[in-house]
């Protein structure tokens, strides 16, 4: 399961990269929304780390992971998806009451919404639009009634995405 949500990893990742296709992202950012988590993977801390106060750095293992296979188009939105969620709390009202309780818990454990220097830095940020919409994808992709295309679907995608 995925940290408490409703769904799978495989399931939210699935949903995150249909939901990218469906709006007509580049092959990059569906690869993005599809892989965005795989910092979940990546390490040996108990599930329930958050619980004890446990922040695990998901999105710098995956940046890490991602950035030894695909072009920077990839990596960087996901190595900057929970900042966008720290940017999207301070600057859109209602965003905060969005976000699952499990998002709730770890935004705690990732620093709160950002304060107003924080918001501007990540704007000037080269990727921070396309974070913010993997962000957004990433809320959105916790729903099990949610159908969506096979991960062999995605493999002309992930062939763009990939480092010559």
């Amino acid at each position: 399961m995925y940290g408490g949500e409703a769904v799978t990893q495989l399931e939210h990742a699935l949903q995150g990269a249909t939901l990218a296709r469906a709006q007509g992202a580049p092959s990059s950012l569906v690869v993005a929304a599809l892989l965005h988590d795989i910092g979940h993977l990546l390490h040996d801390l108990p599930q329930n780390a958050p619980d004890d106060g446990v922040d695990d750095v998901h999105e710098n293992l995956a940046a890490q992971f991602l950035a030894a296979h695909f072009i920077p188009d990839v990596v960087e939105p996901v190595r900057l998806h929970v900042e966008a969620k720290r940017y999207l709390c301070a600057t859109e009202n209602g965003y905060l009451q969005l976000l699952s309780a499990p998002s709730i818990q770890s935004l705690a454990l990732q620093g709160g919404p950002m304060h107003k220097d924080e918001v501007a830095a990540f704007e000037q940020l080269p990727f921070y639009k396309q974070a913010v919409q993997l962000r957004i994808w990433d809320d959105q992709a916790k729903d099990p009634s949610i159908q969506t295309a096979p991960i062999e679907s995605f493999a002309d995608d992930i062939a763009t995405a990939l480092l010559s």
